[in-house]
């Protein structure tokens, strides 16, 4: 389902996965998490830095954005929250790969890290809003977009992040395109999963150790 993500590629990592025609020289994250910073692109070529929890621009307090940071992909056209900024305000948010625990009856989750073979960045469907507050402070902030899980992801969670891969930027990115018109394939993703150990569990962290293996990588398949 994605409750956390890692971004540690560097600058000129960015640079050429992306088209960037500047890019910033970010700090590696390995554990981020809903209230930190995410690195968007609501256009090709731009990379901003939004608050990953979506505050609708309608909301009486910011804090809502802490239970709005997935927006599943099935309702997101019709749900209160999610359903102005995905007719017309979506935005492609930057990872180097995300986490998901597996659950398995009364034994502890296990987490696991997800990302490209190549280990390139690559970009997940999301939607932002701007709100402002009483005060005048203005959040800008985003949530990503989930469907039903598919290989290898099933054997982890029936759920997981839309994937987008250049050819379904701009379509998603299209705001005269309605969300059941701006559809995508994810086949040709080539994600590669692992386990990791319970480093990652405490949101404090935020090191290397976080995606440190735990066990041999699932087999790869194609989405």
């Amino acid at each position: 389902m994605c409750g956390r993500a890692a971004l540690t590629a560097t600058r000129e990592d960015l640079r050429e996965a992306f088209g960037l025609d500047e890019a910033p020289e970010l700090p590696p994250r390995y554990n981020i998490h809903p209230s930190h910073l995410v690195s968007v692109m609501r256009a090709p070529g731009k990379l901003e830095l939004l608050r990953w929890g979506l505050v609708p621009a309608w909301a009486r307090d910011g804090k809502i954005g802490q239970k709005l940071a997935l927006a599943r992909l099935e309702t997101i056209a019709s749900k209160p929250a999610f359903r102005e900024a995905a007719r017309h305000r979506r935005c492609l948010v930057v990872v180097s790969g995300f986490y998901e625990w597996q659950r398995a009856g009364t034994k502890a989750s296990t987490p696991f890290f997800f990302r490209r073979s190549d280990e390139r960045p690559f970009t997940l469907a999301g939607v932002w809003d701007r709100w402002v507050s009483r005060d005048g402070e203005v959040v800008e902030s985003c949530a990503i977009v989930t469907q039903a899980a598919r290989p290898p992801m099933q054997a982890v969670h029936d759920r997981m992040p839309v994937v987008l891969e250049r050819e379904a930027w701009m379509r998603w990115l299209d705001p005269s395109l309605p969300v059941s018109d701006a559809t995508f394939d994810c086949h040709g993703t080539d994600l590669v999963g692992f386990a990791v150990g319970s480093h990652v569990n405490d949101p404090r962290h935020d090191g290397m150790e976080c995606m440190r293996a735990a066990g041999e990588p699932m087999q790869r398949e194609l989405f």
